[in-house]
């Protein structure tokens, strides 16, 4: 039996980790990617990062291999024309033939430079595990390592929701063809061996928009460092902040109902927004922005630590996650952490991630900016009651979630991926 396939011990495991998108700082894979492999480094294992760009920021210990792509969805040009000389291989055209007809081509071109890579490094790894790619090469990745496939929540939902939302016809039309690739992402979901997700809510709508087994569907709740995410003594809280996040310009994150509450806020007392994320010009949020009048109001901050964004935490009398459906939400309990009081909707897995109404959060009802408005208000007003909740969301964080924690429960997974697969490759 080779080494892969020795799985019944608890020696270190060599595992190749697949993260096709590993933008730092603003929630999603990069966060979720750099602080999951360090915890399984701690532990003793032994994790190769094979990334797409914008790169992962990684520990020190922990290898990246860059598959580079076209980056047609780059931060500085989006939605670029690669030019003839870029295409270089065959992945290459294959990546710009699917831009070209209108699609998110970035985890289907990705998961086949991975397979390219991978093939004939077998014998350097016992599994992989995928953050999410969910594309067509890890199919044959998995006839030769067994494959743990990680779906933070099916976006399906993102795709229900932006066509809902979509302003126009041609719109709509667009986001269908975009989101295609959902349903690439459905048929390879179906189609592994084992999944692991971060809530029971993500775990429902997995099973039922990519047609997962519910038990091959397993739940490993993301974690956050309490050490580092902390009240800070020495930051005052500045009167009236409320901060957020909005890693992208999507409808599920629900942006639009925020703004449209500080509005209304403000016209009866001083408010202000910080975002953590970047505006993008002639976005929904932009529009929004202008025809509300906020743009004195609002302010956008990307790019920084993640020392700088516990600062920010430490500075804002409130943090708000707006989102119309969450699979967890990492913002959730960093400011939750950070003692930072929080309101969030009751979308998708929030409530099983904040807890209990005035207790550990303040909850409102998602797409309602009119109760989200009159929970700012009534927050604003009482500094007991706030810092009654964020000190009760601070401990509910320490009590349930830390990265080793994180890191501990995934490799259970892995070695009950390696039991159940262990007669497969011989």
């Amino acid at each position: 039996m080779s080494a892969k396939n020795s799985v019944a011990d608890d020696r270190p495991l060599r595992i190749a980790y697949l993260s096709y998108r590993g933008k730092p700082h603003v929630g999603g894979q990069g966060v979720y990617t750099r602080h999951l492999t360090k915890a399984l480094v701690d532990l003793g294992h032994s994790v190769e990062v094979l990334g797409g760009p914008p790169y992962p920021i990684l520990d020190e210990r922990v290898p990246l291999t860059k598959l580079p792509s076209l980056e047609t969805f780059n931060d500085q040009f989006p939605m670029r024309k690669p030019r003839m000389f870029e295409l270089k291989d065959r992945w290459d055209w294959i990546e710009n033939t699917s831009f070209n007809l209108g699609n998110f081509p970035e985890p289907m071109a990705f998961s086949w430079r991975a397979w390219d890579d991978l093939r004939g490094r077998t014998n350097d790894f016992d599994l992989i595990h995928d953050n999410q790619t969910l594309g067509w090469g890890l199919l044959p990745l998995q006839k030769l390592l067994p494959v743990l496939a990680t779906i933070h929540h099916p976006i399906t939902v993102d795709r229900r929701l932006e066509i809902e939302h979509a302003r126009t016809l041609t719109e709509q039309i667009g986001k269908r063809r975009w989101y295609a690739f959902t349903r690439m992402q459905t048929q390879v979901a179906k189609r592994m061996d084992r999944v692991m997700t971060v809530s029971e809510n993500s775990k429902n709508d997995i099973s039922t928009d990519h047609q997962v087994d519910r038990h091959k569907i397993h739940v490993v709740p993301v974690g956050v460092d309490p050490e580092l995410f902390t009240p800070l003594p020495n930051v005052r809280r500045v009167p009236g902040r409320i901060i957020t996040t909005a890693s992208a310009d999507v409808a599920m994150k629900g942006l639009v109902y925020l703004l449209e509450a500080a509005a209304k806020v403000r016209t009866e007392r001083h408010i202000e927004i910080v975002i953590i994320g970047k505006l993008k010009e002639d976005s929904k949020t932009e529009d929004t922005l202008s025809k509300l009048g906020l743009t004195d109001v609002v302010s956008f901050i990307s790019g920084v630590s993640d020392e700088r964004i516990v600062e920010l935490y430490n500075e804002a009398e409130l943090a708000c996650v707006p989102s119309l459906y969450e699979g967890f939400s990492l913002p959730a309990i960093e400011a939750m952490s950070c003692a930072t009081p929080l309101i969030a909707t009751t979308g998708g897995a929030l409530p099983e991630v904040t807890g209990t109404h005035d207790e550990t959060c303040f909850h409102v009802p998602p797409g309602d900016s009119d109760a989200l408005a009159e929970m700012i208000r009534i927050t604003l007003d009482d500094q007991q009651r706030r810092d009654r909740v964020g000190a009760a969301g601070r401990q509910r964080v320490i009590d349930h979630w830390s990265w080793k924690h994180t890191a501990v429960k995934t490799v259970d997974q892995y070695r009950a991926l390696l039991t159940e697969t262990k007669h497969r490759y011989v």
